[in-house]
């Protein structure tokens, strides 16, 4: 019981931690006002960022790879920096608490799709229940897709601040209906208020880290910290 009760206090201490952080917005952009077009959306920022236009249709981008994972195969493990490393089943995802949520999707290439309706887990959600350590900053996120000529698996990086947001989530439903496989199903994380490419699709690993480590793209010239509104689509160093 003592552990238990050890394992409990730490994640009433981590929920804290990060009620004090907020939004956690990179310093760049401090104080900018925010560019885009349209009514505002649920935050206050512009519903189209700069440099978006709106679709209707959800264009299918990907490594070459779309990868067939089946229910009964399908893992996710949450590790790095935590209290409580877990490995979960699919039935032990769908067990957790589930949320509805309408956020949009913006594409870095200069697309983005207005009000979709999404089913999950929200990522403070597993957050919570691994406990990061005080020293995480960082996750990397891993997919089950590959790169087909450098067989390297997808990866991307998020602030632990941008991962946490009430909107982040790793979601199984969209408009109703299972996450289509071309667009990462059955599971995928979605980054409402950040570029998609951040939402990494076909999620099987969620590590914590105190620094920063770039990921497929990331290495390849697309900015770490992805903010829509400040068009901050490639790395300055």
């Amino acid at each position: 019981m003592k552990n238990e009760d050890s394992i409990v206090e730490r994640r009433l201490r981590y929920i804290e931690r990060q009620k004090q952080l907020g939004h956690g917005v990179d310093v760049r952009f401090e104080g900018l006002k925010p560019m885009g077009s349209g009514p505002p959306n649920r935050h206050g920022l512009p519903s189209v960022p700069t440099g978006q236009r709106a679709v209707t249709n959800w264009p299918v981008l990907d490594l070459g790879d779309v990868p067939d994972v089946p229910l009964a195969d399908w893992r996710l493990e949450i590790a790095g920096l935590v209290e409580n490393p877990v490995t979960l089943t699919w039935d032990e995802f769908m067990a957790l608490p589930q949320s509805d949520d309408v956020s949009d999707f913006h594409c870095v290439t200069s697309w983005s799709r207005l009000g979709n309706h999404w089913r999950g887990v929200k990522f403070k959600t597993l957050a919570e229940l691994v406990v990061p350590h005080e020293n995480a900053a960082w996750i990397l996120c891993t997919g089950s897709d590959r790169d087909l000529s450098s067989g390297e698996y997808y990866t991307t990086n998020l602030p632990l601040t941008r991962a946490i947001e009430d909107d982040v989530m790793l979601v199984h439903t969209w408009e109703g209906k299972p996450l289509p496989r071309e667009h990462g199903g059955p599971c995928r994380m979605i980054t409402p208020r950040l570029y998609a490419w951040k939402g990494t699709k076909w999620i099987r690993r969620i590590e914590f880290l105190e620094k920063k480590r770039r990921g497929f793209w990331e290495r390849r010239g697309y900015s770490d910290t992805a903010e829509p509104w400040f068009d901050d689509r490639y790395s300055t160093g």
